[in-house]
């Protein structure tokens, strides 16, 4: 659907230059994903258009499930939108395949961010897309399974051994599960894996482009997760990560990993409740999570693709930004105000602490071969299809062909 912001600026630009110049307009058509424009972004828009009024921005508002389709459909037909908000595990396979421009970034830019947040959009050496949202996890406990099950409610497990033994004794003395497992034949399955693999100093892929998952510290991640799965909710591969969030918000497990947006859950829920960092494997180096960005990407062939970087830019500003992500309880992508923030609300510590030694999503040509290779990687674990060596194996070379 058209965003009324642009026939209000359309109507503006008629009664004060005539209809004539507003039709010659260059618009800047943007795609946003979910139900609804965030009323911030309205009024980012408002003030752009008010600057910019020969570049006007039309909005469309796609569902999450369809969105990335939808984009993607478009640009292959020759029909691209100018902007577009996508995850940015795609912007390698975009731009392999001639749909998007580079946006360029200055090093004071780029220095501006989050270690590692610019890796999650660069490849060769070059930017192809704006961060625009940011996630990370922690561990959240269940204080009163804790203490049911005999444990110190107030000690979290720093360690993968210590998640796995108080799982295990959470497990056999309580009726909940001591942990909640994602497994389902969906992307946060993989994106809950990277979590395990950024816990214990390992890569999928590395900065030249091999493939090196199958390796002692990857192979670890994936032992760990089939040693917990016997303390997990039964039929893990039944769950995403917001289904197993809801178990644990009823009390059906005690552990989980999840992003900030759960506290606020727990805490209306009346559960007594911690978070900490994610427990850290044997080879870790510090506190690890992955660094999942989504971006706004610029497409090529639609003549405003330097106003599109622009755009794109100025509504991630680093003040926008900001009250964007606090609003939408987002991680921040630059520590701008992050002081203040753990000051304000101490639960966001461990969110922030897993950045330094983090990891990004694999940037690789077919993200949906990716994506399934690792999702039958670890769903053939934790049922017991496959041993996690022969599993890791076979998942590493098929992703050989994506690279």
């Amino acid at each position: 659907m058209t965003n009324r912001l642009l026939l209000a600026s359309m109507v503006t630009l008629a009664g004060s230059t005539g209809l004539a110049t507003a039709l010659q307009a260059e618009e800047i058509s943007f795609i946003v994903c979910g139900d609804e424009i965030d009323p911030l972004y309205v009024g980012y828009i408002e003030e752009w258009e008010a600057a910019n009024p020969d570049f006007p921005i039309a909005t469309e508002v796609v569902g999450w499930g369809q969105c990335q389709d939808k984009v993607t459909t478009l640009a292959a037909a020759g029909t691209p939108v100018s902007l577009a908000y996508v995850g940015s595990r795609t912007l390698k396979q975009f731009a392999l395949n001639d749909l998007i421009v580079p946006v360029p970034m200055t090093e004071e830019e780029k220095g501006a961010y989050y270690n590692y947040v610019p890796d999650t959009v660069t490849f060769d050496g070059t930017q192809w897309g704006v961060p625009v949202a940011f996630s990370t996890k922690a561990l959240y406990w269940n204080k009163d399974l804790f203490e049911a099950a005999g444990l110190d409610p107030e000690v979290p497990p720093t360690t993968w051994a210590e998640k796995i033994a108080f799982a295990q004794q959470i497990t056999e003395k309580t009726d909940a599960a001591g942990y909640g497992l994602v497994a389902k034949t969906f992307d946060n399955t993989m994106h809950q894996f990277l979590h395990w693999v950024y816990t214990n100093d390992g890569l999928i892929i590395d900065a030249e482009g091999n493939i090196v998952m199958d390796s002692p510290q990857v192979l670890a991640a994936l032992t760990a997760l089939k040693d917990i799965t016997p303390f997990s909710e039964e039929g893990p591969t039944a769950y995403e990560q917001n289904e197993v969030r809801a178990i644990w918000l009823d009390g059906g497990v005690a552990m989980i990993e999840a992003s900030p947006g759960a506290a606020n859950l727990a805490t209306e829920a009346g559960m007594n409740w911690g978070v900490a960092p994610l427990p850290l494997g044997p080879d870790a180096k510090g506190p690890g999570t992955l660094l999942i960005t989504d971006s706004l990407a610029v497409f090529k062939g639609t003549g405003v693709e330097d106003k599109a970087i622009e755009f794109a830019k100025f509504i991630t500003s680093p003040e926008k930004q900001w009250a964007y992500e606090m609003a939408a309880g987002l991680t921040p992508l630059r520590p701008v105000h992050s002081d203040e923030l753990v000051a304000e609300k101490p639960y966001w510590k461990p969110f922030l602490d897993g950045i330094e030694f983090g990891g990004p999503e694999p940037l690789l040509t077919d993200y949906v071969g990716l994506q399934n290779a690792m999702i039958e990687m670890v769903q053939s674990v934790v049922t017991d299809a496959a041993e996690p060596a022969a599993a890791l194996t076979k998942a590493a070379g098929e992703l050989e062909q994506y690279k």
